[in-house]
């Protein structure tokens, strides 16, 4: 079965986000269909558009799956939803985001998903910590990914832990 790169962007500010993070990505390591080839370090990053909430952790996680694009969005869901996810205020806080930023070089709009993710060029808290993983990642369709980061630096993204990078699977 042929494989698929993917960029995964995870994010948390309620509860315990370090905790939430490394359990999602101990999540999707567990999953067969899954390789975990590279996590960045986590970074703090404040909020971004939608009501007044405490500060993310934010990482950036490169992947292979046998996975659809849409299969791989189920597993996120299941992923979030284990870590009480809730989805009422959109933009609000959350104790768990698992976003889909690319997968491979699919160009897809549907009504559950768009790739590659519609905001990913915007968003210092994706650029930063992928730009650390891949510093050649291109975000297709719209360019390379330093450029972007380079254009959107705030400096808002402050690295606070690094990650052990994983690799599952072997």
């Amino acid at each position: 079965m042929t494989s698929t790169p993917t960029v995964l962007a995870l994010g948390a500010n309620l509860g315990d986000p370090l905790a939430a993070l490394r359990g999602a990505i101990t999540a999707l390591d567990q999953q067969p269909v899954i390789t975990i080839e590279s996590v960045s370090s986590f970074y703090q990053t404040d909020p971004v558009g939608g009501p007044d909430q405490p500060v993310y952790l934010n990482a950036v996680v490169l992947a292979e799956t046998t996975l659809t694009a849409h299969e791989l969005l189920a597993v996120a869901h299941e992923i979030e939803n284990s870590w009480q996810r809730t989805r009422e205020v959109r933009w609000g806080a959350r104790t768990l985001d698992i976003d889909i930023i690319t997968y491979g070089d699919l160009v897809l709009l549907d009504e559950v998903l768009t790739l590659p993710h519609p905001r990913a060029g915007e968003r210092e808290f994706v650029l930063v910590p992928w730009l650390e993983i891949d510093p050649n990642a291109v975000l297709p369709g719209i360019g390379p990914v330093r450029e972007l980061a380079a254009a959107v630096a705030t400096g808002a993204v402050r690295q606070v832990a690094a990650a052990t990078t994983t690799r599952s699977h072997p």
